[in-house]
């Protein structure tokens, strides 16, 4: 059916072509012909070629100014999701349908050959174009910090009048490794600890950011006890002109451990300590009742240490005078001493763990001596 129109390029009579889809623009070559509409007509606008930026140390992929990480093998799927977010359709063509399949030509080039074919006009159009997707390898920007030993903070692990513990040292680089480890899973790529190095006093953790610093720290005495001390210094201003600070966090543990035993200023005789969490908790071990004492700015209070579980000997018990005595060999000179019998003793134990101090000799809960040196004993009671 002609239109009683003539092409204004060729002369040809124009055919009556069929109305535009719902919302289509109005199109300034609608009065050609189909053979002149056509013969420029392009469905596909599509790049002569694309660039993905990867991290050669990471493998994380550059979105636009920002650096995203991908859990892939390779990057065909990366390049895929490259390759159709730069094709443009032509807002003439109806039901459009597509399909890329990718080419590995080496490491670093795939071809992606793309085949697009919709309605234009009436009349069925497809086309099919290649673009090749170029791999480029560089360096993010964490990478290149942690490369360069990049930190805003150092995580200072120590203890008041002693040496952390190899357990508390390592278990403090676990917590601080765990807790940089959920806060990448959640999408910061900035967490990342830059070096850990023991020293004669404890142990030091660089981290990348001051927030992450303060946190590992709380996280440290939230499990291990004590407290924080923020040592800010300045070391730089940025391109704004604010100062940028480098922070310490100073942790300090506290001056008892679990499985230490103690003689609290309060006379009431040697406590074995099983937990520094929140306050100073243990048990006594001359009657076997419950003690806890609160921390004042991270110090316990005032209390002489004995000793430790590892300290403990193993002897024989000779008889039990009543509920609060008891008879046992001296682990040193063999002589049969009465001391404190505890709640905790068992009552047909034929040997019990005891320590020797200058002010006598306590039997300790053998639960804890089983369980030395972990973070929180079960209590003994």
């Amino acid at each position: 059916m002609s239109s009683g129109e003539f092409c204004p390029r060729c002369g040809d009579v124009i055919s009556k072509q069929p109305s535009s889809r719902p919302g289509a623009p109005h199109e300034r070559d609608a009065v050609l012909c189909n053979d002149c509409y056509f013969a420029d007509f392009e469905l596909i606008d599509a790049p002569e070629r694309l660039e993905v930026q990867v991290c050669a140390r990471c493998g994380a992929v550059k979105d636009g100014s920002q650096w995203v990480d991908v859990d892939a093998d390779d990057y065909t799927e990366v390049a895929i999701d490259r390759i159709t977010e730069s094709l443009g359709v032509h807002l003439s063509a109806e039901e459009i349908q597509w399909g890329v399949e990718p080419e590995q030509v080496d490491e670093n080039t795939i071809r992606m050959h793309c085949t697009f074919s919709g309605v234009v006009r009436g009349t069925h159009q497809q086309e099919r174009i290649t673009v090749p997707v170029l791999i480029s390898r560089q360096t993010c920007q964490r990478c290149g910090r942690i490369a360069g030993g990049y930190y805003a903070s150092i995580v200072q692990v120590r203890a008041r009048e002693r040496t952390p513990t190899a357990t508390e040292q390592q278990r403090g680089v676990e917590i601080a490794e765990s807790y940089i480890a959920d806060r990448k899973a959640t999408g910061d790529r900035d967490a990342f600890i830059s070096e850990i190095t023991t020293t004669d006093d404890g142990t030091d953790i660089k981290i990348s950011t001051n927030q992450l610093g303060s946190g590992v720290a709380a996280q440290i005495v939230r499990e291990l006890g004590g407290s924080v001390s923020e040592y800010p210094t300045l070391v730089t201003e940025d391109g704004d002109g604010n100062e940028v600070y480098r922070v310490t966090y100073a942790v300090r543990l506290p001056e008892f451990t679990p499985g230490d035993v103690i003689e609290p200023a309060d006379e009431e005789g040697p406590v074995v300590v099983r937990s520094v969490q929140g306050n100073l908790k243990g048990v006594r071990a001359t009657t076997g009742d419950s003690y806890e004492a609160s921390f004042e700015d991270g110090i316990a209070p005032d209390a002489e240490h004995i000793g430790t579980v590892d300290d403990a000997t193993e002897t024989t018990v000779v008889a039990f005078e009543d509920t609060y005595a008891m008879q046992v060999l001296d682990p040193e000179t063999y002589e049969s001493k009465t001391v404190a019998r505890p709640s905790y003793v068992d009552p047909d134990a034929a040997t019990v763990p005891v320590i020797k101090s200058h002010q006598g000799l306590y039997v300790l809960p053998t639960s804890m001596v089983k369980i030395n040196n972990e973070t929180e004993s079960t209590d003994p009671q």
